[in-house]
């Protein structure tokens, strides 16, 4: 197909002419960002002017920075909670927004297995799949084969289930019907993704359990009877019919001991899995490299519950790598300097979006169509380079600090940092952690960290880690850890022992259906790094195999303290 040349991209020759107009309208956006970050503040201020929530700060009808900037302050989600459980609880009056609030999207959760309420609006989701239909844009620059390329429909936009499946609340039917449908459709399957690589990891293990009913219900063309929703079973009765052929290729492949390379084997057409492998999400790389054979990984977008912030304009580079270009048009972005936060008592100084520095690390702040103002996201980006006037940032972790017994204070980075590196331990043993979480048990005197490990090892071998081998994992994860931590060990007296807790096989899985019966989202669960909730940490105990402690103390000296 013919591109008119007038609308090439400085990203790449683009496939077809949609795709054209699609990156140039990045190159407007991030060419004249911070024209587009004011336009939108004022359209925000200006829409909003009379809420409950913007009065309260006297704008005075402004919608200038300076005066935005001025009245109204930094918040936390606790800071609105009030106001949003008011919009909850039914009070239709304009609380956040003029607008209507059209619908709640739920966080991925708290420690306590509690979620947060987002608000958000009908133009908003409008704005959120705008994003959406420049994913694919981008990704057709890496791959441009004439499928790709002429395809009838937005691949994006086109999955291999009904909506009656998707949108199923009862997790086991709305996973089980995916499956069938996407094993139905195998040859048609160009890529595999989730939100996060956890959940797509939770497709795969489902695949483990379930492959002999799946194939049985191919084979037969009925849907099994657990899937009782009437609405799924009307639409699947359309779409199944007897297929011995590929009811006995499931079985002869799904029967192997050996998984290695399932994903390409099931799906042969797969480009590449589209799933989130950074932050705490990069333990699951080595193990989407087993399942899928080595595909690539692409990180497409950079979302939340709260806001759709940008893209990855480069989705198939290194994991390590991966940097999102924030899209102006999407919120109004703010910057806290990362270091700012060690002075609570002083209102920080924000940044705007054009204005943050190169290898500098700031903490997210938005504010939204749907009524968020000045709003802090709790995510540390690291400033990469930029396109065009538009940043491009690197997500290090959430701030939140995870565990901490004494002075010390050990976040999501280096704990999974700490993980990474024990577990090599395991490698000569073809095992690795597949979940992990912690808590800080000040029960005992003194206090220790607890870090409950899922294992896998990826054949029946008996050459499993010994107990002594496990000990010393424990060792290897405290050497890992901060300075701080180390003084608190060997110094100060003050932390005792790290002790792992090895649970069998499934026990995350048991711990995300609690979670999905509490009312977390099946789509935006992440396993939480450190828990304290009664009743998570008695199913996590309920579920130990062996308990193993560190039986040394970690390397610190007071020449080396930092």
């Amino acid at each position: 197909m013919a591109v008119d040349s007038a609308l090439s991209s400085p990203l790449g020759p683009p496939a077809c002419e949609k795709d054209a107009k699609a990156l140039q309208f990045i190159e407007e956006m991030t060419r004249n960002a911070d024209a587009v970050q004011e336009r939108v503040l004022a359209e925000i201020l200006s829409r909003n002017a009379e809420t409950e929530y913007l009065k309260r700060f006297k704008l005075g009808g402004a919608t200038d920075r300076q005066t935005f900037k001025s009245k109204v302050p930094v918040i936390t989600y606790e800071d609105v909670q009030p106001e949003i459980q008011r919009i909850a609880n039914g009070d239709r009056s304009a609380i956040l927004s003029t607008h209507p609030i059209s619908e709640f999207l739920t966080s991925s959760g708290t420690s306590a297995g509690e979620r947060k309420l987002m608000p958000t609006i009908k133009e908003e989701l409008d704005r959120r799949q705008l994003l959406y239909s420049l994913l694919m844009p981008v990704m057709n620059l890496y791959y441009k084969s004439d499928h790709f390329k002429t395809r009838p429909y937005d691949p994006y936009n086109v999955y291999t289930s009904p909506n009656e499946a998707i949108l199923c609340p009862d997790s086991f039917q709305s996973m089980y019907t995916q499956m069938v449908c996407g094993l139905i459709q195998r040859s048609q399957v160009l890529r595999l993704g989730a939100v996060f690589a956890s959940g797509l990891l939770r497709a795969i293990r489902f695949l483990q359990l379930n492959w002999a009913e799946l194939a049985q219900d191919i084979r037969s063309g009925s849907l099994n009877s657990r899937v009782s929703d009437p609405e799924i079973r009307d639409c699947m009765g359309r779409v199944m019919k007897s297929d011995p052929e590929l009811a006995q290729f499931v079985e002869q492949e799904c029967s192997k001991e050996n998984w290695d390379g399932i994903i390409t084997r099931i799906w042969p057409n797969t480009k590449y899995l589209d799933v989130i492998v950074t932050g705490a999400m990069a333990q699951y790389i080595p193990t989407l490299n087993y399942y899928s054979g080595g595909l690539p990984l692409a990180c497409t977008m950079y979302a939340s519950s709260e806001c759709y912030f940008g893209l990855n304009l480069n989705p198939m580079c290194k994991s390590s790598e991966v940097s999102y270009t924030i899209m102006p048009n999407m919120a109004y972005f703010e910057f806290l300097p990362h270091e700012s936060n060690r002075v609570s008592s002083v209102q920080p100084k924000l940044v705007d979006l054009v204005d943050v520095e190169v290898g500098k690390e700031y903490e997210l702040v938005i504010t939204t169509y749907a009524g968020l103002n000045r709003y802090r996201v709790g995510d540390i980006l690291r400033v990469t380079g930029f396109h065009n006037s538009a940043p491009q940032f690197h997500f290090v972790r959430r701030k939140n600090v995870l565990l901490s017994i004494d002075s010390d204070k050990t976040d999501e980075s280096e704990l999974q940092r700490a993980v990474e590196n024990a577990s090599k331990l395991l490698s000569v043993f073809k095992t690795s952690v597949v979940e992990y979480t912690s808590y800080a048990d000040t029960k005992t005197i003194p206090g220790h960290y607890v870090i409950y490990w899922e294992l896998l090892t990826k054949d029946d071998s008996a050459n499993s880690p010994c107990h002594e081998v496990l000990n010393r994992c424990c060792l290897e994860m405290e050497e890992s850890l901060n300075s701080v931590y180390r003084q608190c060990r060997v110094a100060d007296h003050s932390i005792g022992p790290l002790e792992i807790r090895v649970v069998k096989s499934g026990t995350f899985e048991e711990l995300m259906d609690y979670a999905i019966s509490r009312g977390a989202s099946i789509n935006q669960y992440k396993v939480p790094r450190c828990v304290n909730f009664t009743p998570i940490m008695e199913l996590l105990d309920s579920r130990v195999v062996s308990v193993h402690f560190s039986q040394g103390l970690p390397h610190w000296s007071p020449q080396r303290r930092r």
